[in-house]
């Protein structure tokens, strides 16, 4: 299919990797921003023995107790740590996935193997920027968090902890996040294969691809995310006399296990779709959206895009 047969999805060449990039920074912000009051409620039902007055019996539960006694500002606590690595995260991250999307499937769609892979090789880019802010932001969000700020949090982490600290899930994350991004991009093309085959910019399918692919990916990835939040939180409650901190994705689970036993690994699972389902939605339709503007940036007045080969049959056909 030549560029010009494919306005919405073709780009030039010279600007295809900016375009996806401001697209994607624009859609991590916008999904982490307006979804966090969620992602604190999932953190904080994920403690392994949380305090009494943190205890909730579910999502609704949880919302409501903490906007009764903590009001809506403390759901936004540690919000700054994820604008600040959201946006170069998610910027390399649909920049890497489109490349190699399209490099592995050759430009053509129903190869749901390639769109598997390049979410996953994407993922290592996108999680190298977003683990130290998660281990901040998860910090701010457990009940009766001492800090009063993100960089008072992640000074007092690196004095403390050192560097380390900040990476100490990494492998968690990425294991979490190979066949949770596998599954999510496998499914958003797939729904969109089904929905939207000539993938023309359609707010409504993009969106409900995306939600149904965020649902499907958090589901099956769930007890690792619960891992993850105790590496990153390090629970004062759940260390053991041994041991300073919980290193490692065995020790997370072996913790998990004990102190809540098999049920453990999906305390949350509710909030934790109720967080993904609308944050991909939201993610996707901003992006979707930023890559149609960004595209209509680069047509000239007649419609097409100014490529190479617009540029030798205007030189070799002179007005």
């Amino acid at each position: 299919m030549d560029d010009d047969d494919d306005p919405y999805e073709s780009l030039p060449p010279s600007t295809t990797a900016v375009t996806h990039m401001l697209a994607g920074a624009m859609a991590g912000v916008g999904e982490h921003c307006v979804m966090y009051p969620f992602d604190c409620v999932k953190t904080r039902m994920q403690s392994l023995v949380p305090d009494p007055r943190a205890d909730y019996r579910g999502v609704v539960d949880a919302i409501v107790t903490i906007f009764r006694h903590e009001g809506l500002r403390n759901t936004t606590r540690g919000i700054g740590a994820v604008v600040g690595g959201a946006g170069p995260a998610h910027a390399l991250y649909f920049a890497c996935y489109e490349n190699l999307k399209k490099r592995l499937s050759n430009g053509q769609q129903g190869n749901h193997l390639a769109h598997g892979v390049a979410g996953c090789v994407a993922t290592l880019l996108h999680d190298l920027f977003m683990n130290p802010a998660d281990v901040i932001k998860q910090r701010m969000q457990v009940y009766g968090s001492p800090y009063r700020s993100c960089t008072e949090c992640g000074a007092h982490i690196f004095k403390t902890e050192g560097a380390k600290a900040f990476y100490r899930s990494f492998p968690t994350q990425l294991t979490m996040n190979v066949p949770f991004q596998a599954v999510h991009f496998m499914t958003y093309e797939l729904t969109q294969d089904v929905m939207n085959p000539t993938r023309k910019y359609d707010p409504l399918t993009h969106g409900v691809s995306g939600a149904i692919a965020g649902a499907c990916a958090a589901a099956i990835t769930m007890p690792l995310d619960v891992c993850k939040t105790l590496l990153n939180t390090q629970e004062h409650c759940s260390r053991t006399n041994t041991v300073s901190y919980i290193n490692g994705m065995g020790a997370a689970f072996r913790t998990v296990y004990e102190y809540q036993g098999i049920r453990g690994y999906f305390r949350g699972l509710t909030a934790r779709v109720c967080y993904q389902m609308p944050g991909t939605a939201i993610s996707w339709s901003i992006y979707e959206f930023f890559k149609f503007v960004l595209n209509k940036t680069a047509e000239v007045d007649d419609g097409h895009y100014l490529t190479v080969k617009t540029l030798k049959a205007q030189s070799n056909n002179p007005e």
